[in-house]
């Protein structure tokens, strides 16, 4: 089974709490981790919103970009921008949800989807993906 993080599980990573637990059982699972080109790039302004404290932001981005050398990224190509587009009209989701699920699509089944965005989950439970959450 793979295993295929969004934004919010990647960054779950980082932050000590509870959800940081469900994401690390969830990678216990299966060796082969994955996440959409985009996760990166979504999570890096999202610390910024966590704290004001700038020793606290740079250790969250490198905890983040510690996992992040650990994942095979899914590109963001034009079958995935075409997949995400069709799935952010046809579902209740915006954009940046859509590429992660279109992401995850794209990889060999069985798929553990790890999100906390609830948005996504009704979504990616439709789309055949194990969802992993709270």
């Amino acid at each position: 089974m793979t295993v295929a993080l969004d934004t919010s599980a990647l960054l779950a990573l980082a932050v000590d709490g509870s959800q940081r637990q469900v994401v690390l059982d969830a990678l216990a699972t299966d060796p082969v981790w994955c996440a959409s080109a985009m996760a990166l790039t979504e999570a890096l302004p999202a610390i910024d919103r966590l704290t004001d404290e700038v020793i606290q932001r740079l250790d969250l981005e490198d905890s983040v970009r510690f996992v992040w050398d650990h994942l095979h990224v899914v590109p963001l190509d034009q079958r995935c921008l075409d997949r995400a587009a069709s799935l952010s009209r046809s579902q209740p989701l915006r954009l940046t949800d859509a590429l992660h699920l279109a992401a995850a699509e794209r990889l060999p089944r069985p798929v553990q989807y790890v999100t906390f965005d609830p948005a996504q989950i009704g979504v990616a439970l439709g789309l055949g993906l194990d969802v992993v959450s709270t």
